[in-house]
């Protein structure tokens, strides 16, 4: 009885310890990671420099402080007349030009205010018959690939657990994907947490199997 209750305090304490020390972590390779860019600086104006001592997270500080003065900088006419230079002298560069355009336009869709990156969260059969797993619509076929492809299809991305920035992109028809009555951010907690973390039923909505909707 008395080894049931430690080993139920010590799984308790691990529950309350373990996402502390990973979220500890990630910060401080963060941190870590932006104060070494603390080195491209000129010497004289290191905090080292300025202050006589070494500030933890001044490379956070400085990388928002340049992210935030970019935004404000492009922001206006100046700034935008600046920006279209400068991607044209990329353009002239081979290499450069193809790596940064493809980038650039992954970014926009991702991050712009007005960008839909991840539309909807669908269930779809995969990797085999039977096995399901979330999924989200991305668009639809385009190009060369439409006169390739019978009847309507869509594009979909299957995110990968518990790291959903890799993945796998799919072209599925239309009729074989379910649209979830799910928000996008509650269907990556799910993925993340490898379903773990259960979104919460809508309610009104029946518990059943979802029904076939179209997206």
């Amino acid at each position: 009885m008395r080894g049931q209750l430690i080993k139920r305090y010590f799984l308790t304490g691990l529950l309350i310890w373990v996402p502390l020390a990973i979220t500890a972590w990630v910060l401080s390779l963060i941190v870590n990671t932006m104060d070494q860019s603390l080195q491209l600086l000129p010497t004289a104006i290191h905090p080292q420099t300025l202050f006589g001592f070494n500030i933890p997270g001044a490379g956070v500080i400085l990388t928002l402080a340049i992210i935030l003065l970019t935004g404000l900088l492009a922001a206006n006419f100046v700034g935008q007349r600046l920006v279209i230079w400068w991607e044209r002298l990329l353009a002239r560069i081979p290499v450069v030009n193809s790596i940064y355009h493809s980038v650039k336009q992954v970014s926009d869709t991702l991050f712009s205010s007005s960008g839909n990156a991840f539309r909807k969260a669908l269930l779809i059969e995969y990797p085999r018959q039977g096995s399901w797993t979330i999924a989200f619509l991305t668009g639809k076929p385009g190009g060369d690939v439409l006169n390739h492809l019978q009847g309507e299809h869509v594009s979909v991305y299957v995110p990968t657990t518990p790291n959903p920035t890799s993945g796998f992109f799919l072209m599925l028809p239309k009729n074989e994907v379910i649209e979830l009555d799910m928000d996008v951010d509650v269907a990556l907690k799910y993925i993340i947490s490898m379903g773990v973390v259960a979104p919460l039923a809508r309610t009104g909505k029946p518990s059943s199997a979802p029904k076939n909707q179209h997206p």
